[in-house]
């Protein structure tokens, strides 16, 4: 009867590591996912694959596309742009794009 015992003990051991090695190996993975998404991806625009021009737009660094005119923002810069100006700074930069859209046309 011992030996049921120490082989169940033994059993539920190997199904924790075994947990916790699949926890460890799925975040390698994620990790690993992530590391390739961002090397590949560094300045490179998101929706067209177009270089990245890096502009100051009220004190607050972004990233402009050439190609398509996209603005990417880092993680905290949309909340930093509505505290500066909350009603103002999305007309402004949408003028302003109507204003480069028209000069280029001219």
């Amino acid at each position: 009867m011992k030996d049921a015992w120490d082989d169940r003990k033994k059993a539920i051991e190997n199904e924790y590591f075994h947990r916790q090695e699949q926890k460890l190996i799925n975040q390698m993975k994620q990790d690993a996912e992530e590391t390739l998404i961002k090397s590949h991806c560094h300045n490179h625009c998101p929706k067209c694959g177009e270089v990245l021009e890096p502009m100051t737009f009220r004190e607050v660094p972004l990233d402009r596309c050439c190609g398509c005119g996209g603005v990417w923002l880092g993680p905290n810069d949309l909340k930093t742009l509505a505290e500066k100006d909350h009603r103002s700074w999305f007309d402004l930069w949408f003028r302003q794009e109507e204003t480069d859209t028209a000069e280029e046309e001219n």
